[in-house]
């Protein structure tokens, strides 16, 4: 090979510089090709490793940008793509609902499917079935109405969420943590925990509203969404929803309040109804009302606030109980309670003669004004003891059941039961409470082994080591609340 012949090969090698329309002075070596096309329509992924559409992130750009503009084109951001991630995002085993498909029979011919109901979605044609009723047993022994969604229906509503949430997630305030994406109800736990022991709260206002995902008033939700969404056609599908009714054994019927409960949209529904109805008249009442520090920590529709001064709790007592009223909605009498709590809750109740500070509940957890090792005050969490009691009543059940079931069969399942309690509940300051939840677990294991036969002789210190070989043992997986709340909240959120 000549020389000219090398400086042709080298030319071809080469890649020109990052000079904007102008010959490049000198040549540079070329680089590797970047995995993906910056010109592609998608960005971010999603939980199902698919690509969010770029179009979602200019509307949740021009959300942030400008609080109270309407979007009045928001269907078209219900793609074909954006119903197949719905599709996959359903949780495949879940009952069928009154048309009787399931996950598995919808996606032999998925695209087919999912094209035809993207064609009535947009033409107006797409129907809105009735929600199956069914009941499930509560922890106080009551039933808890549950309503099973179609699956297109399940489909449209999570597609139709995931736009609106664009919106919203730029509207919700801090302390808002129920049912929004990437936030847990650890997190809320968190707010709380960091609310109390870094702010002067003395008293908690621990409120909860009576019957609620039945009693929203569907005139002022409507009223409430058209406040940032003008597509009629959106507004259209909500109304479909909640007039749809409820079949329960053959029988229709359309109550005149509330979302239908299991349905994948009411989440966000019932979410926009209290951001309008509490979360911004509650800051509003702080900024303009309260003579000391307050917080608001809300999962959907458990209500927590912490006051400094009684004053204050129970004026905002008052006007929350107005202010509901105005909305249909009600205080539940006997779960609202106003309860003298923190730092210095102990003290003063002991020098006015009274027992010690009450608790209240959230989130599973009973909160207890405690004390570290060197006297300090600690906010201290407890699983609740009525929840647990009712899981071991649940554990005891199944037990029953596969009570013929090989003692490794046995023990596989009982390991994912406890493993996924212990997920939740292995809060700093509750270990007690995990070691008796598995103590509980091994002594029901026990007396199922011993019935299966009556010379069984499976003693307390053979099953605690079959336990010790199944079962994990009990041990704190969660940070300290301050902690992981720092690291979410780098900069801090007074809203959060």
């Amino acid at each position: 090979m000549n020389g000219t012949e090398k400086s042709d090969s080298a030319i071809v090698a080469v890649k020109p510089a990052n000079k904007a329309r102008q010959m490049a002075a000198e040549w540079v070596e070329p680089r590797a090709g970047t995995k993906g096309n910056t010109g592609q329509p998608h960005t971010r992924r999603t939980q199902s490793r698919c690509s969010v559409p770029q179009g979602l992130d200019r509307v949740r750009n021009a959300a942030r940008l400008r609080k109270k503009e309407k979007f009045s084109a928001l269907l078209h951001h219900v793609t074909v793509e954006v119903l197949w991630d719905a599709f996959l995002a359903l949780k495949r085993h879940a009952a069928p609902g009154l048309d009787g498909v399931t996950w598995d029979e919808y996606a032999v011919d998925l695209e087919r499917n999912l094209q035809n109901l993207h064609t009535r979605i947009h033409c107006g044609t797409y129907r809105a079935l009735p929600v199956k009723r069914r009941f499930i047993p509560k922890a106080d022994g009551k039933q808890r109405p549950l309503g099973i969604t179609s699956l297109e229906d399940k489909i449209v509503q999570r597609a139709v969420v995931v736009v609106l949430s664009e919106i919203y997630e730029e509207d919700f305030l801090g302390f808002s943590y129920g049912f929004r994406p990437g936030r847990s109800q650890h997190d809320a736990l968190d707010a709380l925990a960091v609310g109390i022991d870094a702010t002067a709260v003395n008293w908690i206002l621990d409120a909860d509203i009576r019957s609620f995902f039945d009693k929203i008033d569907r005139q002022w939700l409507v009223t409430f969404l058209k406040h940032r969404i003008g597509d009629e056609r959106i507004i259209r599908l909500v109304r479909k929803w909640l007039k749809a009714g409820v079949m329960d054994d053959g029988v229709w019927s359309l109550g005149e309040a509330g979302t239908p409960q299991g349905a994948v949209v009411s989440p966000l529904l019932a979410n926009v109804f209290l951001h309008y109805v509490f979360d911004l008249w509650a800051v509003q009442w702080r900024r303009r009302r309260a003579t000391g520090n307050v917080i608001f920590v809300r999962y959907a529709d458990d209500i927590v606030a912490g006051f400094e001064h009684e004053a204050d709790a129970r004026q905002f007592w008052d006007a929350m109980r107005l202010r509901f009223g105005q909305f249909s909605l009600e205080l539940h009498g006997d779960k609202t309670r106003l309860l003298e709590f923190g730092r210095h809750a102990a003290v003063r109740r002991k020098r006015s003669g009274l027992s010690k500070p009450e608790t209240f509940t959230f989130l599973g957890f009973t909160h207890i004004c405690g004390r570290t090792r060197r006297g300090a005050f600690q906010l201290q969490r407890k699983s609740r003891v009525d929840r647990m009691r009712a899981k071991l009543q649940e554990i005891k059940a199944q037990l029953r059941e596969r009570m013929h079931d090989s003692i490794p069969e046995q023990g596989r399942w009982l390991k994912a039961v406890v493993t996924g309690y212990f997920a939740y509940h292995a809060v700093p300051t509750n270990v007690r409470a995990l070691g008796a939840f598995r103590y509980h677990v091994t002594d029901l294991w026990r007396r199922t082994l011993r019935r299966r036969s009556q010379k069984d002789g499976m003693t307390w210190q053979r099953v605690a080591k079959i336990a010790e070989a199944w079962l994990p043992s009990p041990r704190i997986l969660h940070p300290w609340p301050n902690r992981r709340f720092v690291v979410k909240h780098p900069r801090w959120e007074p809203s959060a």
